[in-house]
This record gives structure tokens, sequence and C-alpha cells, in this order.
């Protein structure tokens, strides 16, 4: 496909929704165009410099420690007033690739490849000669894309067999040229696929091609067209999707939040070198720190006014922070983070600034800290992609590159934005999980769990394990999302979760409520204020009896509605799901009963006392 303009999309979106292996739908030059978003060697390729050496990057030390890398890169954006040396406006751009190359008519309804169509020279449309021309003024018409592609577990890409499906006969001539599909009534039975030759006039119906078992045998090629690479083999059968279908592509994050020390202006100026002054060994560090004194540091030692030895005895204070071979738990960290009870100083060169809130008395049972935070910042990281099945633990799913090779490097964005942090009693905690009634629940919605892990990946077990206190605190949070969008004015896709669960010695049993957007809407302070002490008392209260009462009821509270897949009980569209963009589970692993109980055993819910006071 030659080089044209296809147009714009979002900064944000080229780490989400639009990744590399993507595919999206531009509107160029007055036509429907459908591409696939390039790899990351196009980044490389089409928007130097390469690599880190590229002027738009971000830092993040734990998570570049947890995914491998030595830094970040955020998508590119082309600088309106750059100009070369001859004067000319920055060209670069990233790069996506037509996808598919199957095109159809609106009006004859013929199918072909794009290089069968008519274009003209620098536009990226296509057009049909025939209806053109019998177009009056000869308007163009153009073509669309076709509905429909293949795509497999492993992630791989394909054009939908449109002369397979056909099924030509055997003396066709035929075999690569035109066909036609027409709809002669409604649905996918009336869809046809027919051949136009007179002496084959094959015909077949569309009815059944979202059947798996009618692929049974046909082999996946393996094709990725967003890497300029062979195809891989693959033993995985494909399947038909829609172009537009919302599980062709599940973008697999990380994210971490800056927390001390990694959140100050020192650590963003150390930038690219911090993984050189990591891997350097300790007794050659201070040596080597005085090296880039004179150099690449030199602005660094000057804008902080520092000497090299006070900066070699700061970064050997953060390394020390790394010490041991194993990965980093992000979530620990932050986690003690926000229980150390220590206000962070008012520093504008800080990303992290926290107050401690008093628990108010009729909490105290329940929650044991409240932090509000006035400000965080998040960087979060694409690391690869699945399709078809959205993403279980990241150390199973069958997770599509998003680079050829291995780079040093990983696309992300940092967002700016405050929260409200809440820690439960965990006295109170325990002795509620270890009773009958949640315990019954979560092991069968983990059953549940287990038995889709099995059909998807084999043997192994799932890194997530469903327990009373992951329901609790992530229905909890769907819960205070919903009335907090009430009383903050945020929009419900504003909002995000980020859950602090685990059921280990060190045990964690907390949650972060947070706004963290790439524009002004993440940063308006309307959050946090709701953490003072009487707001965040009516605030919880209201959620929970929010909770007691849905319009679906009976129906929801037994369990009804919620699908198998969902893997949970008390949970429907009418209480506590919420927009998949701030669900950390895809709104899996819910129990609106963990809360409030059932109307069989009201006693059960986590809450039950509260409500009881009121």
């Amino acid at each position: 496909m030659a080089n044209y303009n296809l147009g714009e999309i979002r900064r944000s979106s080229v780490v989400t929704t639009f990744g590399p292996g993507a595919i999206i739908d531009f509107r160029s030059d007055g036509a429907p165009v459908s591409a696939v978003a390039a790899g990351l060697e196009a980044w490389d390729e089409y928007f130097r410099p390469q690599g880190l050496m590229n002027p738009q990057r971000i830092a993040e030390p734990r998570l570049q420690r947890k995914l491998g890398v030595k830094g970040f890169r955020l998508p590119p954006v082309v600088d309106e007033q750059w100009r070369d040396s001859n004067g000319n406006p920055d060209r670069r751009s990233l790069v996506a690739i037509r996808f598919p190359i199957w095109l159809q008519c609106p009006q004859c309804n013929r199918i072909a490849p794009s290089n069968k169509w008519k274009s003209d020279p620098g536009m990226s449309s296509c057009y049909c000669p025939i209806c053109t021309n019998l177009t009056p003024g000869r308007k163009k018409v153009f073509v669309v894309p076709v509905r429909f592609v293949m795509a497999c577990p492993s992630g791989h890409l394909d054009e939908f067999p449109w002369h397979y499906w056909v099924n030509h006969k055997p003396d066709c001539n035929n075999q690569t040229g035109f066909l036609i599909l027409k709809p002669e009534r409604p649905g996918l039975a009336g869809l046809i696929l027919s051949c136009p030759n007179a002496k084959c006039k094959a015909r077949r119906s569309m009815e059944h091609i979202f059947n798996s078992k009618v692929w049974q045998g046909f082999i996946c090629r393996g094709r990725r067209p967003w890497l300029t690479v062979e195809n891989e083999e693959c033993a995985c059968q494909p399947r038909v999707l829609q172009r537009g279908a919302s599980n062709l592509y599940f973008p697999i994050f990380e994210s971490a939040l800056s927390i001390p020390p990694w959140s100050d202006s020192l650590q963003e100026a150390l930038g690219i070198y911090w993984d050189s002054l990591v891997n350097v060994d300790q007794a050659q560090r201070a040596d080597y720190v005085k090296l880039l004194a004179h150099g690449e540091l030199g602005p660094v030692l000057q804008e902080f006014h520092l000497t090299p030895d006070e900066l070699s005895k700061q970064i050997e204070n953060r390394i020390s922070l790394f010490s041991g071979d194993a990965i980093l738990d992000i979530r620990q960290e932050e986690y003690r983070q926000f229980l150390s009870g220590i206000d962070t100083p008012k520093d504008d060169a800080r990303e992290f600034e926290i107050r401690n809130v008093d628990v108010p008395n009729n909490l105290h049972h329940y929650i044991s800290r409240i932090v509000k935070v006035v400000r965080l910042r998040e960087v979060r990281a694409i690391r690869g992609f699945t399709r078809i099945n959205q993403p279980g633990d990241l150390s199973g799913s069958n997770i599509s590159r998003l680079s050829a090779g291995n780079l040093d490097w990983l696309p992300a964005i940092e967002v700016r934005g405050e929260g409200i942090f809440l820690a439960f009693n965990m006295e109170s905690l325990i002795a509620w999980e270890t009773t009958d009634y949640p315990t019954e629940r979560s092991s069968e919605i983990n059953k549940r769990w287990f038995e889709e892990w099995k059909r998807r990946f084999g043997d192994s077990a799932p890194d997530t394990v469903i327990t009373p206190r992951l329901l609790l605190i992530h229905t909890f949070a769907h819960a205070l999302m919903r009335q907090l969008t009430l009383e903050c004015g945020y929009s419900t896709a504003a909002l995000r979760e980020r859950l602090y669960v685990s059921d280990k010695d060190t045990g964690m049993a907390g949650l972060l409520l947070y706004t963290a957007t790439s524009d002004s809407d993440g940063t308006l302070g309307g959050l946090q204020r709701q953490g003072n002490s009487l707001r965040i008392s009516r605030l919880i209260l209201a959620a929970i009896k929010a909770m007691e009462w849905c319009s679906s009821d009976p129906l929801c509270i037994q369990g009804v509605l919620s699908s198998y897949e969902s893997h949970s009980y008390a949970a429907c569209h009418a209480c506590v799901l919420a927009p998949e963009t701030a669900c950390e589970f895809h709104n899996r692993f819910l129990d609106r009963s963990s809360l409030i109980g059932d109307p069989i055993k009201p006693e059960a819910g986590f809450f039950k006392e509260l409500l009881r006071e009121q």
C-alpha cells in the first residue's frame, strides 16, 4: 500500500483502543478506509529518532523493571511549528496497513481485492469505475471494506476466504476475480455470495460463517499484517469475526503509580540514564557518575545543585529499593505507601501528594484508613494484546507481540489525576470472609473461572483466585464509583478502580478510586474532596443503601441475570456493572450480596450492621 494521509487519532488511543495490531476505520478523502496499526518497528522507521533517543519518551523505573525494558515512548505527536533545514513542515507519522484488502461496491455489490479497483494518484480511497461511469456527473462511487475477517486465539489476523467459501465449480476460470455479495433477504441467511462467471454461477449463503464447526480442518495461516515478518506456524482454528467486533482486540496493560522517591523531579531528570546507572557495578558507580557529570549528567547536577558524590548517594538510596531478584510487587509498594500514615509535603515538583483523613466513627468497623490522593501520576504501558478471548492472567494468555523483534522500550502514556484510597478493617474482614456464605459463593465462581481457564489454556492454573475478599472489595469499588458520579460530577467513564487485594501473609485489602485522564477532566479536584470525613461517611452509606435494591430484582440478586462468562453472581447493568475502561477485570468477579446479603440471608453481607444502624 502506498503512503497516504489517512487521518488523526487521539494520542491516548494509540496505546489503548487503536494500538499496534488493531483495526482502525478512517474517513479519508470522503471514503471509508480500514487499516491495521503497524508494529513498533514502524515507529522507529517513520518517526525518528529511533528507540529511546526519541525526545517523546517517559520513564517509570518500577514499571520498567517489571516489564524488562529501559523506558517508554509516548505516542508520537507532530510539532506543527517544526521545520527541517529546507523549511518543510514535519511530515512524520505513524503507519497503518490497509486491512482488509477486500473491498465492496455498495451499488453493484461486487467484492474484490483493492488492486482490482480504481484509485487516483495520491488518494487512499478506491472506487468502482463501472458504477462511477453510470453515475450522473461521474461522481465517484467509493468501495468500502468488507464486513468479515478471520482471526484466531493466538492473535493472527487474515482475510476471509471468499473464493474458498463460494466453492467454485472445477472448470470455473474466476478463481481469483470479482465475486458478488448481495443481500437478498434479511439476516445472514439472506446474504448471498456468488460467482458472476456464466459457467460457474456458484452461490452460497453466509448464514453459518460464525459456526466454529464449519471451519474444522481449516488451518490458520499465521498472518500478522501489522508486522513486517513472515507468517508463523499456528495450530489454532481460526474464527470469523466482524471487522468492528469488540472481541477483535483486547489490549494488555501494565501500570504503576509514581510514588516516592520515584515521583520527584530528580528521577524524571535522570530519565534514560537510569538504566545504565543501575547496571553498573556498585564499586564503580560513583566513578561512573563522576564521568557522566562532565557530559550527560552535567545539567542535572546544575539544576538540583548537587555534587557528583551527592548524586551518587541519591542513586544508591533508590537502587537499594530494587534489592533482590524477585519481580517487583508494584501494588504492594503502593499499598504500603498509602498505609504509611505520612502526608507527603506540598511540593510542586512532586507527582504524588496524599492527605490522611480521620475515619468517621460509624465506619471504624469496616474501614481502617482513608487517604485523599490530591495528586497522582500513572504510567500505562501496553505490552501486547489478545483476540477473541479477553486476557486472563498475563502468565497464561496467548499474548500477541507488538513488534517483530525484542525492543528495549514499549509504548505508554502518562496520565495525572486525583483519587480516594480506602483500606478495609482487616479484623472485621477476616471474620466475615471465613463464614460459610461468602466462602461458598466465591468457591462456585472460582470453580467456573478455573473451568473456563482450562478450556482456554489447558491444565495450567490461573494466578487470580476468586476469594470472598476479592468479590467484596471489587463490588464495593463499583458501588462507590456509581455513587461518586452523582456526588462529584465526574462521568462514569472518567473514573477507574485500582484494587489492592491479596490473601498472603502480607495481605492487602484496599482500593483506590481515581480519575486519571490525559485532559483537564483528571485534575478538577472534585473527587479527592469527597474523601473528607463527613462526605465519605455519607458517600459510603448512600452507596451501600443503593445496593439494597436493583430494578432487576429478584432476578439480579438470585444471579439469574449474570452470564456464565462473567463469573459473577448478583450483578447487572442496573446495579454494579461499570464501563469496562473503569474495571480491572472486565466486569467480572462481582457479587452485590457480598455487601448487603440476600433476601434469605441479609445478615451475610459485610455491611449488614451499617444498614441496621440507619
